[in-house]
């Protein structure tokens, strides 16, 4: 593998949603790539619009992607760097950190965003994450913290000690922005009404596929979480496998939205992620 390229600067993309088309027609008049710099919300982390995801049917520890084991997975994170791609979306839940840790041994530790989740739900077990997940990716900071898979529409309240430890993190540069990831419509909804969310993982497809409701009302809740100036990156835009005999509608759709700074595709080849960021570049 070459890794000559690594370390030089890239630039990357955004989104808006199959209804919108007809309303919006030029939605798409300009080119976008994989590899385009975007600037997550007001967070001021510059990033590549695609995310490389690690986390396909990712629970336990495991999915798709650790599936490739260590050096499959991080050789596949490195093929997208060398390809421009700047964001690796991690998460314990995935089991990820290992293969982050081992592709962040060979790039600028600057030139990459980190983001991965937590799904602890108190004070103690956060702090104790963040602790373990600095030492499991082998950084000093974490570029984005997000609490894993909320689903209660009064989680700014429950679990406001979790939060206090983010903000605290924040504060003390372990971690740079802290936000949540969604899989509820209460949960979405709450997060765009909360001056505490600067980052937000969202469900979002054509089709409603593994989202929080239909992609219409799911819009219109990103539409103000944009808004609020929040950083808002997508997830499950090929429905989780849904849409993989569709990829190229469901990019249009979501590149046409106005509403994504980025958004993260969990590929499980190299040939499968140059295809991706072939595709992503013909969405126009």
């Amino acid at each position: 593998m070459v890794h000559a390229a690594r370390g030089l600067g890239v630039a990357w993309v955004g989104s808006r949603g199959l209804a919108a088309w007809a309303s919006a027609p030029t939605a798409l008049a300009k080119k976008f790539a994989a590899s385009d710099t975007v600037v997550l919300g007001q967070t001021g982390i510059k990033t590549s619009r695609l995310a490389m995801g690690t986390g396909t049917i990712g629970f336990g520890h495991h999915s798709n992607q650790t599936a490739l084991g260590l050096k499959g997975l991080s050789e596949l994170l490195l093929n997208g760097y060398d390809n421009g791609l700047r964001f690796f979306d991690a998460a314990d839940a995935y089991g990820s950190h290992p293969h982050v840790a081992e592709a962040l041994k060979h790039v600028p530790r600057d030139r990459v965003t980190v983001l991965t989740k937590t799904f602890s739900r108190d004070p103690k077990s956060a702090r104790a994450d963040l602790d373990r997940f600095r030492r499991e990716l082998g950084v000093d900071y974490i570029d984005v913290c997000l609490m894993h898979c909320l689903t209660e529409g009064d989680w700014t309240e429950r679990y406001k000690g979790v939060m206090d430890v983010l903000s605290e993190a924040k504060q003390k540069g372990v971690i740079r922005a802290h936000g949540c990831s969604c899989h509820s419509i209460e949960a979405l909804s709450a997060a765009a009404k909360s001056t505490w969310v600067e980052v937000d993982l969202v469900r979002i497809n054509p089709i409603g596929s593994h989202m929080d409701a239909d992609p219409q009302t799911v819009v219109d809740v990103l539409r103000e979480m944009k808004a609020a100036g929040k950083g808002i990156v997508g997830m499950k835009i090929l429905g989780q496998g849904d849409l993989r005999g569709r990829q190229d509608e469901a990019l249009k759709y979501a590149l046409s939205l106005g509403v994504l700074d980025a958004f993260t595709i969990g590929a499980e080849s190299k040939a499968e992620q140059q295809d991706l960021i072939r595709r992503i570049g013909m969405a126009a």
